[in-house]
């Protein structure tokens, strides 16, 4: 199915575009479930709400879960004496391999670092170091580690956040990407905040930061999204996930306002483009990630209300491709897609948050 566009809901900017589905030939890619990935997890392991992943540069899948989120129906394993032969929680933050296989799992409180409240994003970045978030009440910081699970870097701390404009400290961030070029860490702030924020990723020093459209970030809750009225130029809550190409732009998921924005490293704004405008309720645009062709030439975004996985043209923003992915718990269906992430040959992630509890993979069908 391919897409087409239709009329912007801010009849005022010339730089918006929207669209929705309608028929046509494509020649993006489509999609089509691997439903033997991943792997059974081992030591009678069980997912909580994925709320994270990320494919590093050897096509490892980490992703982060909620242990506490699992059912109590599922862990009679847990009791003493066991109530049942299910489960056990996995640790928080799991590594696959291509095949599906578990890597390496770990997580959790330790010496030296906060954990967090709630978990909510996971960025592999270019050197080997797993960055990881949370949007529980307090969860106002981000923590580095190697892949191993050993502590590197804190910023922020737990309940500091002064808002929007603090320099310090986060306010339950939502995703990460680290640019290799200048090696800084760009940062969807988040439930809290609603700013993209910049800081270097190996002091943690900060950088800059910017609203939406641009403009310095406001607070103050907008209020519910109109699709009569549009977005507005500032951020909704939640600033959801955020992508940077090679060629230097920066693209933001602004969720609840239904559109990805694009900005240059420094905060300016480009463009924008508007996902299933009229959805209400979480939303359409909850994650970005780019294709890893030497051009970039795809942006895949998963809707977490709609489910679907929609692709778009990068240059030229136009849409091309959907999966349409309503809506159960069956191989290749979605419950409540979360984040995408995808890989050097072509297949997309997708993690499931609740009731979904899981990761799946999708191929390039021939």
């Amino acid at each position: 199915v391919a897409l087409a566009g239709c009329d912007s809901p801010q009849e005022d900017r010339g730089d918006s575009v929207a669209w929705a589905a309608s028929d046509g030939a494509t020649e993006a890619p489509r999609l089509e479930v691997d439903p033997f990935w991943p792997r059974r997890l081992p030591g009678n392991g069980i997912l909580g709400q994925v709320a994270g992943l990320s494919v590093d540069q050897r096509d490892h899948v980490w992703i982060v879960h909620r242990p506490h989120t699992v059912s109590s129906f599922n862990l009679g394993a847990t009791e003493d004496p066991p109530a049942s032969l299910c489960c056990v929680p996995a640790p928080p933050v799991i590594e696959f391999d291509p095949e599906g296989n578990v890597v390496r799992a770990w997580g959790g409180p330790g010496e030296g670092y906060d954990w967090f409240e709630n978990e909510h994003g996971i960025h592999a970045d270019q050197d080997g170091f797993i960055w990881v978030a949370g949007n529980g009440s307090q969860d106002h910081h981000l923590l580095k580690f190697t892949r191993d699970g050993e502590f590197v870097l804190q910023i922020g701390a737990p309940g500091e956040s002064r808002g929007s404009d603090d320099p310090e400290a986060v306010n339950r961030a939502a995703a990460m990407v680290v640019d290799p070029e200048e090696n800084e860490l760009y940062v969807a702030d988040g439930y809290g905040n609603r700013r993209v924020v910049v800081f270097d990723a190996e002091s943690g020093a900060y950088r800059r930061h910017w609203g939406g459209s641009g403009e310095d970030p406001v607070d103050e809750d907008p209020g519910p999204y109109d699709p009569e009225e549009g977005a507005g130029s500032g951020f909704r809550t939640p600033v959801h996930g955020i992508a940077v190409s090679r060629d230097g732009r920066v693209y933001v998921a602004d969720r609840t306002n239904n559109r990805l924005q694009v900005f240059r490293k420094d905060g300016t704004f480009l463009q924008e483009v508007y996902v299933q405008p009229a959805t209400l309720m979480s939303g359409s645009v909850w994650d970005v990630a780019l294709s890893r062709d030497p051009e970039e030439r795809w942006i895949y975004i998963p809707d977490g209300t709609n489910d679907m996985i929609w692709i778009l043209e990068r240059e030229s923003l136009e849409p091309v491709e959907r999966y349409d992915a309503r809506g159960g718990r069956g191989a290749g269906q979605l419950v409540r897609a979360h984040n995408l992430d995808v890989d050097s040959r072509g297949n997309v992630y997708v993690s499931e948050v609740e009731p979904g509890h899981r990761v799946q993979k999708f191929r390039p069908s021939p």
